[in-house]
């Protein structure tokens, strides 16, 4: 479990919340505790403020007479502000203390010396849980003739924190509990998607071609299901094609043994057969041996083909002179077939980087339908042309034509138009299946553009040079 997404997931979005929200309490309890001193020590500094102010103007220090008066101001500041104020003169000699305890002691207190020799000082005494404020007394010509201190007790601060950290403690724990139902929520809902593609590809896994995923909503997963259900198709599609193609290999095998056995157990079965009938029935074994044979090396072609990182021998070549060369080769067949062959160059001289023999087969095939299926007298015609990037061989044929809904499945294993006719002219069903696969092992492509009875026209692109891994 540790190593599923799910659970990587859960936890990076627990981590993600929980980092903020321990910052989030330490900094507010910080925070609280902060407020709670500033405001003691604002206040605190006030009241020193206002009393060193009162007994300046009333020159308490210097007018022995107002000493009565002075002691009450004191005694009543005190317990106002609930702090224990302290009177001292500019040497740190107590004159009055609220709580009568210092009176006529030397107090040295930073905080009072501070206020003498600078500015007035107030600070926090954490062991004392007390805060000290001074502030110094000004006679009439600005000069610091004492200073007074206020000591108030922050003990409160002390008593409330406790209770306001438990409260914010709960509110904290029940946050981070919400967040991690939360996370755990989004983090289900997020990769149930993913889970049900995974179920899907288990499935297939085990054969069933057929599975498909929902497509619910945009985004990642969406595109994620919808290249699933993709290569789902062209898998489903990719064994119906293997199961269809083993099917015609044994159809296509088994109609020549079918053949050859009818013949020799016709020569077996009868008696005092004539020299003739050995000779005639030798032949037609021989011809479907040579049909078996066609199919077979067409299918070690394919196969051979098949297997890319073998696939090629890349070479720079002349494809004028192999295109010449295949069309010598083809002059027989089309001159007992009575068809005027045409060859053009519009550009000489076009060196291309492929693998030859394929190339060859592949133009040869194309020739060799143009023939094969145009009808005594026609016309088959070759250009060959070519721009600063391409090579392009254009063979067109007189012949019968493609009607439109065959022209995008010509050029599977085995399929046939019409499949009476292939027989008589010989076909193996997979001569457009090789010219295919050889264009597309070179980046090229192929099309056709035909009409019944009109003829056909192939147009091969092949790059002049070579953008793959040669073998």
């Amino acid at each position: 479990m540790l190593q599923s997404v799910w659970f990587k997931l859960f936890f990076s979005f627990v981590a993600v919340t929980f980092i903020p929200l321990l910052l989030y309490y330490s900094t507010i309890l910080a925070s609280i505790r902060e407020y709670y001193r500033k405001e003691i020590e604002d206040r605190t500094l006030a009241t020193a403020n206002m009393m060193s102010g009162s007994v300046s103007k009333a020159n308490y220090l210097s007018d022995q007479s107002k000493d009565k008066i002075f002691e009450n101001e004191v005694d009543l500041k005190s317990r106002e502000s609930s702090s224990r104020i302290i009177v001292l003169d500019n040497r740190c000699v107590v004159l009055k203390d609220s709580n009568l305890t210092a009176v006529g002691k030397i107090y040295l207190v930073p905080e009072a010396i501070d206020a003498l020799r600078n500015n007035n000082k107030v600070s926090t005494h954490e062991a004392e849980r007390a805060v000290y404020a001074a502030a110094a007394i000004l006679n009439g010509d600005s000069e610091k003739i004492g200073v007074v201190l206020v000591v108030a007790s922050n003990e409160s601060a002390y008593e409330i924190m406790p209770a306001l950290e438990r409260r914010i403690l709960l509110v904290t724990v029940i946050t981070a509990c919400a967040l991690i139902a939360l996370a755990f929520f989004l983090s289900r809902v997020l990769l149930d998607p993913m889970r049900e593609i995974l179920r899907a590809v288990k499935k297939m896994s085990e054969g069933h071609l057929d599975q498909r995923v929902v497509i619910k909503g945009g985004g990642e997963y969406a595109e994620m299901g919808q290249a699933f259900n993709e290569m789902a198709g062209k898998l489903e599609k990719v064994e119906i094609t293997r199961s269809e193609f083993v099917s015609n290999v044994s159809h296509e095998l088994k109609t020549p043994l079918s053949s050859i056995k009818v013949l020799t157990e016709s020569i077996l079965l009868q008696e005092n057969v004539r020299p003739e009938t050995y000779e005639e029935f030798m032949l037609d074994i021989n011809s479907e041996i040579n049909r078996m044979t066609n199919i077979i090396n067409d299918l070690l072609s394919l196969v051979k083909m098949d297997r890319r990182e073998n696939a090629l021998n890349i070479k720079n070549f002349e494809l004028n002179k192999l295109t010449a060369e295949v069309m010598r080769r083809l002059a027989p067949l089309a001159a007992r077939k009575k068809t005027e062959l045409v060859y053009e160059e519009v550009c000489g001289g076009i060196m291309l980087d492929g693998d030859e023999m394929k190339l060859s087969l592949a133009i040869s095939n194309l020739i060799e339908n143009g023939i094969k299926y145009t009808p005594e007298n026609g016309k088959v015609k070759v250009i060959l042309d070519a721009d600063h990037q391409n090579a392009f061989i254009t063979v067109s044929d007189t012949g019968i034509g493609i009607e439109e809904e065959h022209q995008n499945k010509i050029f599977e294993r085995f399929y046939r138009v019409d499949k009476t006719r292939d027989r008589e002219t010989g076909g193996t069903g997979l001569g457009l299946a090789i010219t295919h696969t050889a264009v597309l092992l070179h980046h090229g492509s192929i099309k056709v553009h035909s009409k019944p009875k009109e003829g056909a026209v192939f147009v091969v692109r092949l790059p002049l040079r070579w953008g793959g891994k040669t073998s």
